[in-house]
């Protein structure tokens, strides 16, 4: 009886220290002391990933601008066409016009000299 009875108190004196240890395992001042802990050994490397995003993000921002800078400039030079037409009837007029003023002078030159060589032979011919 003894024997059943220290179990009894040996179980109990258990019960209470497991009791005891599990209220201390769970206290709240040691649930607070492991989220800091946690918050410590995590922190440094989530900083760095949040200054690799915003490294990201700056690049991926200027990419977009310069993707939009070339699509506006895309859709600038498609409504530019007519301008572009425009430049190239002109350009054909104005090689055109020089066709003509270069060959109405080549004319002229052509005429004075051959009315160069008429005076320059009725000279030759009056002298002798």
């Amino acid at each position: 009886m003894e024997d059943q009875e220290m179990q009894l108190k040996v179980r109990r004196v258990t019960d209470k220290f497991t009791e005891s240890m599990y209220v201390l395992a769970n206290e709240p001042s040691v649930a607070l002391y492991r989220l800091q802990e946690h918050v410590r050994r995590s922190l440094p490397e989530l900083v760095q990933h949040k200054t690799d995003m915003q490294s990201w993000e700056e690049q991926s921002q200027g990419a977009i601008y310069s993707v939009e800078y070339a699509c506006s400039a895309v859709k600038s030079m498609t409504n530019s066409s007519l301008y572009f037409k425009n430049i190239d009837g002109l350009l054909r007029q104005a090689i055109s016009m020089k066709e003509q003023i270069s060959n109405s002078q080549g004319r002229r030159k052509r005429t004075m000299d051959s009315g160069m060589l008429k005076e320059g032979g009725e000279r030759h011919n009056s002298g002798m």
